[in-house]
């Protein structure tokens, strides 16, 4: 018997992990702003899949207003994939019709959502996911899986075997996890790398990863981020198609120049074809970034424990700084040894 699925959120990921469900013949409504609406209903949905088979939801059913929630039947779960800076907004929205939210798979990048949702509709709306896939979207509502790797899921709630079994049917390669806090940390360490760096300055991850400054820069990141974790006792674990400890390791204890060729081939296996998420936002014009629940996370958690994050400090700043206009970009753009002479 199929599931009704509410699906938060009808970019990359939403489209993905909702229409792959769709497209198995789960009940999948989705919601998202009228502009959206408009995409869905000239295009349906198009999942190009890593190996080149198609699947299309031609006409995929979605909602523009939580008062249309009220009239549908009820859903078993609902799935988020919004960006996190437009978590508390859209959760504050969800209070009246709270009756009528399911549990929420939380597929965001970042380790708050979660919180900012329990916080906001209660303990048991939230379940914990990973998206490790690499995925692409061109062309209106054509999905490109750049490379597939899978979904990590919170095994905490009743729900979790169930959703991973209509995940896999959908051939999403789910993966239960016992330690949810780890499994969106390790996370976190991947969406890290050179995302800010290639935003603030205009460069490719392959540009700034092959200069020596830079990589030490950026991995920097990763070493700060992970004695935030080694404070609160959080593990690195392994990803659905992604040796995050590996990873992990070299950027802590190897030499540069013995990491440096190895993590360039790690990441831009990781980063697919496309340039890294903050570095769209910047150039898209959104005039908000995900770098405030990424790096700033890092530094908040950080504060907590007393342990100093300078570098993920400048990159949350300096980014959040282009991305409100009160620092031109054209200061960083393409000068690599401004950064660097800041850290020297």
């Amino acid at each position: 018997m199929s599931k009704r699925i509410l699906a938060f959120g009808a970019g990359a990921i939403g489209s993905y992990v909702g229409g792959s469900l769709a497209a198995q013949g789960e009940e999948v409504v989705f919601f998202d702003r009228p502009e959206m609406k408009d995409h869905f209903e000239k295009s349906g949905i198009k999942i190009i899949h890593a190996d080149k088979s198609v699947s299309r939801i031609e006409k995929p059913e979605i909602i523009v207003s939580l008062n249309e929630i009220v009239d549908k039947k009820p859903f078993d779960y609902a799935l988020m994939a919004v960006k996190s800076y437009d978590t508390e907004n859209l959760m504050h929205q969800l209070v009246p019709f709270k009756k009528y939210i399911p549990p929420i798979v939380c597929l965001q990048n970042g380790v708050e959502n979660e919180d900012i949702i329990q916080a906001i509709l209660g303990r048991n709306f939230s379940i914990p996911a990973s998206v490790t896939t690499a995925i692409g979207k061109k062309n209106g509502n054509t999905i490109v899986v750049e490379k597939l790797r899978g979904i990590g899921l919170s095994s905490e709630s009743p729900l979790s075997p169930e959703i991973k079994s209509a995940l896999n049917r959908a051939g999403l390669n789910c993966k239960l996890y016992r330690d949810a806090q780890a499994m969106k940390w390790s996370k976190m360490l991947t969406n890290l790398t050179s995302n800010a760096l290639s935003a603030i300055l205009d460069l490719s991850p392959g540009e700034i990863l092959k200069n020596k400054d830079l990589f030490k820069i950026d991995m920097g990141q990763i070493r700060e981020a992970l004695a935030v974790m080694a404070a609160y006792g959080i593990p690195v674990v392994d990803l659905p198609g992604t040796p995050v400890r590996l990873f992990a390791m070299a950027s802590k204890n190897l030499p540069l120049f013995l990491s440096q060729p190895l993590l360039i081939k790690f990441i831009a296996k990781g980063r697919g074809e496309k340039m890294p998420s903050f570095h769209i936002d910047l150039k898209n014009g959104r005039g908000k970034s995900e770098v405030e629940y990424l790096n700033g996370a890092v530094v908040r958690f950080g504060e907590n424990k007393n342990i100093k994050t300078p570098i993920n400090r400048f990159l949350t700043e300096t980014l959040l700084g282009i991305t409100n206009g009160t620092i031109a970009w054209d200061e960083y753009r393409h000068k690599p040894q401004k950064v660097i002479n800041y850290f020297n």
